[in-house]
């Protein structure tokens, strides 16, 4: 019978859930749904000073927004620590470890160094005192790597190492070791920087005689320069994206896609598509740019793909913060108004930015507009015969259809291009040269608005 596949996600809450630890906990969720097997969560919370509860609930949270969920309830590290301290026990009474002490040498020319020391005899009991895991001096300790495959290195470059600190707390080798075996984890996914933890505990899973799992280790995350992603590249933290207006869905998308591709050149690929492809072993060696331009533009595509409704409920809190919205009238003028505007947006602040002047005429008009489309002389007289035009429009008949057949056939009479009216039409209803088709916003906007904005423009050139 095929053993369940087991795997994990083991965040410190000693910071924000950043990228890189999103994209392994996302590779580890789809290979475990993709095995039908379980997806698990263990909070390594062992740095009693640097871990805090808030930053578990960060993470937790980035976790459950990206739609990682998890199959058992998370395992705290802090509450083992009695099972740490029992096997580092058990290793030292089979001589497979040893009690050691640190000594502070003098090196000619150099800065002091510490050096590990076997504690003798008379310290053991006496004096806090770590544990050091024994290491054969002979011989070479491999793996196949199922991203990397066969990845040895000799144990005598590997050399003994701390697996219990002197305070009682466990270092990441045993505790790692430790809760991988009792939680039945089968495959360790996890980033290249722990390629050189992986020989350390492959020793330690033979030294307890125990299974060792299989691993993977996935590239790193670089910048667009090529360097390590930090925060000199911009945001980095999950939650921070998700506070720019980035969609989980696009932000799920666009982490598979780092490192991992479901072929033919595809980009945009539903959850439960990636989760019947996904290969762990199809994920490269090479390092994955962080790209945040392909990310705004995948975001741009699952904004299209929403409902007006979804979209309604995700930026209607972002109106009303701003104070644009205030009843339900404005609320079904916005839910007229997104079709107009998810074309376009890149981001849910977008449709703030793009759309606020359907709720508030306290704007300035664009220089560059006014330098190009309110120069003319003309244009004053043009825009007081649309008015009038406009104003007969029964309120009733205001839609953009009407709009669009008053204005050019006023354009016809005058022998003037369309252009020369829907341009400064356009800069004094919004105050922007750019936006919306000019016949859907004013149909969203209504007949007497565009009539006031109209009116406050020529009163000040009458």
């Amino acid at each position: 019978m095929k053993k369940e596949v087991r795997v994990r996600f083991a965040p410190s809450p000693t910071g924000f859930l950043h990228v890189g630890g999103a994209r392994t906990a996302l590779y580890n969720w789809l290979f475990a749904r993709h095995e039908g097997g379980k997806f698990l969560l263990r909070i390594e919370d062992t740095d009693r000073e640097r871990s805090t509860p808030e930053m578990v609930d960060y993470i937790v949270e980035g976790l459950s927004w990206l739609g990682l969920d998890w199959d058992e309830e998370p395992i705290f590290q802090s509450h083992r620590l009695d099972v740490y301290k029992k096997y580092a026990d058990d290793l030292v009474k089979r001589g497979l470890a040893y009690y050691a002490r640190t000594v502070d040498e003098e090196q000619a020319g150099e800065r002091t160094r510490r050096e590990w020391v076997e504690a003798a005899p008379e310290e053991i009991g006496k004096v806090p005192l770590a544990v050091r895991f024994r290491v054969p001096v002979e011989g070479e300790t491999s793996y196949e790597d199922l991203i990397r495959g066969l990845i040895t290195f000799k144990n005598s470059e590997i050399g003994d190492f701390t697996i219990l600190r002197s305070d009682g707390t466990p270092t990441y080798q045993l505790a790692c070791v430790l809760d991988d075996h009792f939680m039945g984890i089968t495959h360790v996914i996890r980033g290249e920087d722990h390629i050189p933890n992986t020989p350390k505990q492959i020793l330690l899973y033979r030294a307890f005689g125990w299974d060792t799992p299989l691993f993977a280790h996935l590239p790193m995350i670089l910048g667009p320069d090529k360097k390590k992603l930090s925060k000199r590249h911009g945001a980095t933290a999950v939650l921070e994206y998700r506070d720019m207006g980035i969609l989980p869905e696009a932000l799920f998308n666009f982490l598979a896609l780092l490192g991992w591709s479901p072929g033919e050149d595809r980009e945009i690929v539903p959850k439960d598509e990636m989760i019947r492809l996904f290969d762990i072993r199809r994920v490269g060696k090479r390092a994955a740019v962080f790209d945040i331009n392909k990310l705004l533009w995948m975001n741009s595509v699952y904004i299209r793909m929403k409902t007006d409704e979804e979209l309604l409920r995700l930026v209607l809190p972002l109106f009303e913060e701003r104070g644009l919205v205030k009843d339900d009238s404005d609320r079904e003028k916005l839910l007229r108004l997104i079709p107009l505007l998810k074309e376009r947006a890149r981001v849910l602040p977008d449709f703030v930015e793009m759309g606020f002047y359907f709720f508030s005429d306290e704007f300035e008009y664009e220089e560059k507009g006014v330098r190009k489309y309110l120069q003319d002389p003309e244009v004053p007289g043009r825009l007081r015969l649309l008015r009038e035009r406009l104003a007969d429009i029964p309120e009733g008949e205001f839609r953009q259809e009407k709009i669009e057949e008053t204005l050019r056939g006023l354009a016809g009479k005058l022998g003037i291009k369309a252009a020369l009216l829907i341009h400064p039409t356009r800069l004094l209803l919004t105050g922007r040269t750019q936006g919306p088709g000019l016949f859907e916003l004013m149909e969203v906007l209504g007949r007497d608005e565009c009539l006031r904005r109209l009116d406050n423009y020529l009163k000040r050139v009458s």
